[in-house]
């Protein structure tokens, strides 16, 4: 660990502090926004480098909301419209991504893909539902990792999971409308069983969700966070942390 200034230290205490009046979210999202910026601001000869190095903060992040009780943490690494992106760009990003879930089932964090799988290559795929396998069912902090994701495709395969289930069993379209509820649609959604995230986090400055968990977010609180993803420090999570600890929340107004 490098040399911390004094008064950083004590600024961080006293946020931790503070946190011991606070409720602590149960389920956090992140958006790990501004990877390529912080390369480019950097001075990297690389966007890649910025990857690498934001695929490394996660690991950061997870131990900081291990110690403080989160029990779910999401993280939105590649969308949907990401997977348009030339192959000279995508294929090394997809690689790190292989990467970072071989390191997040090494490490025994338990893996929970979140995203439509059937869009992504072959071994990525491959490599997100053995780490799911691998460390189904284990105690400790559930990381849902978030891959080819998108919110608007995530309720249209809910919507599509619901009616195969329902005319597996028989049901007809006119018996299934006329006692659909929100939560049929919620038992099918990629993050079933789950907490709703109390809290989303998006980094680099960019303040709207971009579509991230858009069922699950309707009573979720938001941080944005000027700070680039790879830069983001432990007092930013607590900031986010404290915001949240301090707010009042008003469901449905």
């Amino acid at each position: 660990m490098g040399f911390r200034d004094p008064l950083y230290w004590l600024y961080e205490r006293r946020i931790e502090r503070r946190l011991g009046s606070y409720e602590i979210p149960r389920h956090v999202g992140v958006i790990l926004d501004g990877n390529r910026r912080w390369a480019k601001t950097s001075g990297l000869a690389s966007v890649d480098q910025g990857h690498r190095a934001g695929a490394d903060k996660i690991f950061e992040l997870l131990g900081w909301c291990d110690e403080v009780g989160v029990q779910v943490v999401t993280l939105w690494l590649l969308s949907t419209d990401n997977l348009g992106r030339p192959p000279e760009e995508l294929e090394p990003l997809l690689q790190i991504i292989e990467d970072t879930v071989t390191r997040l089932r090494r490490e025994g964090w338990n893996v929970n893909p979140v995203g439509a799988l059937d869009l992504l290559p072959d071994s990525t795929g491959r490599v997100l539902k053995e780490a799911a396998e691998a460390t189904s069912g284990g105690s400790g902090l559930i990381v849902n990792v978030a891959v080819g994701y998108g919110g608007r495709r995530e309720i249209a395969d809910a919507v599509r999971s619901l009616l195969l289930a329902e005319a597996a069993k028989g049901t007809s379209i006119e018996e299934l409308a006329e006692r659909l509820d929100l939560e049929h649609i919620s038992e099918h959604l990629y993050t079933r069983g789950q907490p709703d995230p109390e809290l989303l986090i998006r980094t680099s400055g960019e303040q709207r969700l971009s579509g991230f968990l858009l069922w699950q977010s309707a009573h979720s609180e938001f941080y944005f966070c000027e700070v680039f993803w790879p830069a983001f420090r432990r007092v930013d999570f607590l900031r986010a942390l404290r915001s949240y600890g301090a707010r009042n929340r008003r469901f449905g107004s």
